[in-house]
């Protein structure tokens, strides 16, 4: 690792985000593939489970999680909000330097964070690449058809968007607009607030247990309409800088 990286890194803290949807069967084995990550990180990381509504046994088995190891938190949206809102719901919810995101579903591996943090300060998100995916043919295609006509659309440059392993700066997460869809385009709303976005490859698996979340309704004709209302956004979006500033001290009577 770089040197202006590893010192960087030694005054930066980290969350990692982890949405969590109906995954009882995965969730003791995330935090098996978790635990490797955190034994090995050079950065102080806290895991915040965000439990979006999950009608299965996920709740009290996190509520489990979080009580034997303080590395572990959580908190429950009162019903499904999807997974966009579990996203900006949990980047409120932080108060650390670095965000990162990952599914629960063990299909990524959270070592792979590991290589994410060379790039940093000079990057402003790191954003994986599923190498070798390991999906059904149904889910590749429906997910390349979705990048391809939305990198079209609006010529981010990000190859695979739905990679659910990201690292960014918390300055760049909490501008976050909330709206259906965000989570399709967190690298492009990086780079809308002028900031920088690294893509490398990383490991892909079969998922572990469950049943995924998205069919091909979600992967084509919906990503496709929220493509659509970021391309209005973009349109509207305004960024400033401040120059100069005072605050006055408070002074205790």
């Amino acid at each position: 690792m770089p040197n202006h990286a590893s010192a960087y890194l030694t005054l930066q803290t980290l969350t990692v985000l982890v949405p969590v949807y109906n995954e009882e069967e995965s969730l003791q084995q995330f935090v098996v593939e978790m635990n490797k990550f955190l034994e090995k990180t050079p950065v102080a990381t806290t895991v915040l489970f965000v439990n979006d509504g999950s009608t299965d046994n996920s709740l009290p088995i996190l509520r489990d999680i979080c009580r034997h190891d303080s590395r572990y938190e959580y908190i429950s949206l009162s019903q499904n909000r999807g997974l966009s809102t579990a996203i900006k719901a949990g980047v409120d919810h932080c108060r650390t330097t670095l965000i990162g995101y990952i599914d629960s579903d063990i299909q990524t591996s959270p070592m792979d964070f590991l290589k994410f943090f060379a790039f940093f300060p000079e990057y402003d998100m790191v954003n994986g690449i599923r190498a070798k995916r390991q999906d059904t043919v149904v889910k590749k295609l429906s997910s390349k058809v979705a990048n391809t006509v939305r990198r079209t659309l609006i010529n981010d440059g990000i190859q695979d968007t739905g990679c659910p392993l990201k690292i960014m700066k918390m300055e760049y997460a909490r501008r976050l607009p909330l709206f259906h869809g965000m989570h399709r385009f967190l690298g492009a709303l990086v780079q809308l607030q002028g900031g920088r976005v690294k893509q490398i490859p990383v490991q892909h698996f079969p998922r572990f247990a469950g049943t995924a979340k998205y069919n091909l309704w979600n992967r084509a004709w919906k990503p496709l309409v929220d493509t659509f209302g970021f391309r209005w956004i973009r349109s509207r979006w305004k960024n400033y800088e401040i120059g100069e500033h005072h605050r006055a001290e408070t002074t205790g009577r």
